[in-house]
Parts: structure tokens; sequence; C-alpha cells
């Protein structure tokens, strides 16, 4: 092969006893697999770093060059190549997307085990248990982000503040013994009343005041809109109530729930 046709990259980045640049390491991955030959420059000391700055009057590394021309850093990259860059503060459905991905391969997997089978009546309602449940512990992580968050639009919350406090507890207490076919006199009720609450509240404040929140549904540092998500998972919650208190008394296969 005649190498003076390949690409060339320069690239410059930290590489410190205590710090690798992991923005250094993608960018260089990047040159790599759009097929560039990368003379990689280690800035091993902070003396280093802060000289290469100022000779080339940039504020942050890592830095790429490519025949001759200064590309910029990692973000800068991605643009020259012509690969998506994230928008710091954007809103996105993926974190929601990817959650309620995770809940239904991990219900199939569970009515596998059990069942020898992904498609069961039983997986559904794993799904929807699972479901609750992380969202539930995505909440716990920060109780106090997330109740700021669901004061926003939460009726109940707005008029009684502690409930903001108390709902997550509530979520994933309700998730876990719907996971267990257990208690059914108690998760059924818990899960119809803040369920129904959170349909209600989410309707009026999207649908009917017109306003545009974000969804305290997977915590409260999240960037998902308030609305159809939020919507759906207080719907899933009903769903499931009514069906198990309707397995319960009989009027539907209640699957393994006892009460």
């Amino acid at each position: 092969m005649n190498t003076n046709h390949r690409k060339r990259a320069i690239l410059y980045r930290m590489v410190m006893g205590k710090h690798v640049c992991p923005y250094g390491l993608k960018a260089k991955d990047l040159l790599q697999r759009a097929g560039y030959d990368v003379d990689d420059h280690w800035l091993t000391s902070r003396e280093m770093v802060d000289a290469f700055k100022a000779e080339h009057g940039v504020k942050t590394t890592p830095q790429v060059f490519i025949d001759g021309e200064r590309i910029g850093g990692h973000d800068d990259l991605r643009r020259h190549l012509g690969k998506p860059v994230a928008t710091p503060g954007a809103t996105s459905y993926r974190p929601v997307a990817t959650l309620f991905a995770m809940t239904l391969l991990m219900a199939f997997a569970a009515s596998y085990a059990v069942h020898g089978t992904p498609f069961t009546l039983r997986a559904v309602e794993w799904f929807i248990a699972f479901s609750m449940s992380v969202l539930a512990l995505l909440k716990l992580q920060n109780v106090e982000t997330f109740a700021t968050m669901f004061l926003n639009y939460d009726l109940l919350a707005r008029r009684w503040v502690p409930y903001s406090y108390i709902y997550p507890f509530a979520e994933g207490a309700a998730g876990i013994l719907m996971i267990a076919g257990a208690l059914t006199w108690l998760s059924v009720p818990i899960a119809l009343f803040i369920g129904t609450i959170g349909a209600v509240s989410v309707f009026k404040a999207v649908y009917v005041d017109r306003r545009e929140l974000k969804c305290a549904c997977v915590g409260g540092s999240s960037n998902v809109p308030l609305g159809f998500v939020s919507l759906t998972e207080n719907l899933m919650m009903i769903a499931m109530a009514i069906w198990i208190a309707l397995g319960a008394f009989g009027v539907l296969p209640a699957s393994a729930h006892t009460m």
C-alpha cells in the first residue's frame, strides 16, 4: 500500500500519571475509526498543557490538527467527521426509552427463566412492575431534587408537600409487591391512588394548561419533557392495579398473585 496517500492527523492530549483525558482517548478512537494515522502527542505535565494552550490560543485539550488546520476538541472533531454532537440541556426521550427497553428485556428474561418462554402474560405484568421499581429507584437517588420538580405539576403534592417525598417510596413498594405477586390488598390501592392522581395532574398541566415542563418520572435531573411519557407511566400503574385486582377476585386469571 502506498502510505503517502494515508490520511494523517495530529492529536495533542493530556496523559499524566494521575489523569488520562477521556476526551483525548475518544478523539483518538474517532480518528482511527475514520481511517486516520494518528500522530499522538502526550502532554504529560501541567506545565506542558499550559504551554500548549498558550502557544495555540486554546482553552481546552485535546486538540486535533488535520492537514495543518486546527480542527479543535472532541466535539469539534465529531462535527468535522459529520457525527452528531449532544446539546447540553437538550430535552430527550432517550433515558425513558432505554429504561423501558431494559425492563421489557428483564421481563422477557424472567418469564423465560420461570416458564420457559419469554412471551407470557406474566411477562407483561413483570414489565410494568419492573418499570415502576426502576423508575422509583431513579427518583430515590435524589428525593429532594425529584420533589422540587414534582411540585411543578402534581396536584396533591401542591396541596400537601410531604406527598412529593412519599411518592417514590410508594411507587417502589407497589412495584416490588407486584413483582412478588404478594399483598395485592396493599399494592393495588397504592398503584391506583398514585397512578390516578399522577395521570390527572399530567393531563391538566400539559393538555389543559398547555405548560411546558420537565418530567420528574426518571428523577429530578432529567431533561425528559412532561407529557406522554409521564402519562403513560401513570396509566400503566392504573392498568396493572386493575388487572391484578380482577385476577385476585377471579374475574381474570390470577397468574401468580395471592391475597
